[in-house]
């Protein structure tokens, strides 16, 4: 391996193009990009400047200027897509949602023990810089015991039946798309629940067109969740404790800016993010130093795991099947 992970990019979709003009931006290496389309990896290497274009999957994670792949298909595909580039001896960085199941998240986290390589989740917001400083108030104890967590994801996107997150065979509906954000934060601050509550209501094709989450902790804490992808929300988040709180602004998932205050509502700390780019370059570095042999600063594999088996109870609780639950 060169001295920095070279990068490949698996896919080319709208995704792909943010996270390689953010790794490009911040001064990684990417020198491969691969498409089931040959004329969509060479129009992108084109755009991008990358040296190789692969027509195929198979193709890119073959090549051997690659050390890291990217996976930026839909989440239906992640699996096979991940446990594809595993096997060639790849780590792999998998966009979110993981997998859609609980049962592919561990089969793809057992591919990646028994090669011997690093797999991630492209959960970017947990590296962001004000998600970094908010973990570290939280540590300080500033907000006293930490009671609730509050946040939304939702947006206005395509209601199309043909449309990818209308059909549940590519793993459709807000949980996935949406939802996995504010689960994410609320695992970030609170742990893993004991229990999860969800309601929603389906699109005619059977998939969730809005969710309501309350997680359930032993102590009493609570995390109260929301996501839909047929109607614009605050996209704000919040931590309340007995001493005071912190207020995310919109967007809570992107780089954006926080207010701390005290139980009287005084001002303590004003956090305002200043990032280029759209921030996913935070994740990239995290990635190659994981590969570089460091411990996991934030979002283990195994945590991963963890939340795809929570957002299958969410699944279970709604209604919502997909044909990987019968895998």
């Amino acid at each position: 391996m060169s001295t920095r992970p070279r990068w490949g990019i698996l896919a080319t979709g709208g995704i792909a193009r943010a996270m390689t003009g953010d790794l490009l931006l911040a001064g990684h290496t990417v020198t491969a990009v691969g498409s089931r389309r040959p004329e969509a990896s060479q129009a992108f290497a084109a755009e991008f400047g990358i040296a190789n274009a692969h027509g195929s999957y198979e193709a890119l994670v073959a090549d051997p200027e690659v050390d890291v792949v990217y996976v930026a298909t839909p989440h239906s595909h992640h699996a096979a897509n991940a446990i594809l580039a595993i096997e060639a001896g790849k780590h792999v960085l998998v966009e979110k949602a993981f997998t859609l199941t609980q049962a592919e998240a561990q089969r793809v986290a057992d591919a990646a023990e028994q090669a011997g390589v690093v797999v991630m989740e492209a959960m970017w917001t947990r590296f962001l810089p004000h998600m970094v400083r908010l973990r570290e108030i939280l540590a300080s104890g500033i907000l006293g015991e930490v009671r609730t967590v509050l946040a939304d994801h939702t947006q206005a996107l395509p209601t199309n039946p043909e449309h990818r997150l209308q059909n549940p065979e590519l793993g459709g509906g807000a949980l996935l798309d949406l939802g996995i954000y504010p689960v994410a934060f609320a695992v970030d601050v609170l742990g893993m629940p004991q229990g999860v509550h969800a309601h929603a209501a389906l699109t005619p094709t059977g998939v969730d067109r809005q969710t309501a989450m309350i997680l359930d902790y032993a102590d009493g804490r609570q995390a109260v969740l929301h996501t839909a992808l047929d109607t614009a929300g605050p996209n704000r988040a919040a931590v309340i404790g007995t001493e005071g709180s912190i207020e995310i602004d919109r967007t809570f998932y992107v780089p954006t800016s926080f207010t701390v205050r005290d139980r009287d509502w005084n001002e303590i700390e004003r956090f305002e993010s200043d990032v280029e780019g759209r921030g996913m370059q935070f994740q990239a570095a995290e990635m190659e130093r994981r590969i570089a042999g460091e411990a996991a600063s934030s979002l283990p594999l195994d945590e991963t795991v963890a939340i795809m088996s929570l957002l299958d109870e969410v699944r279970r609780q709604i209604g919502v099947r997909y044909a990987a639950d019968d895998a």
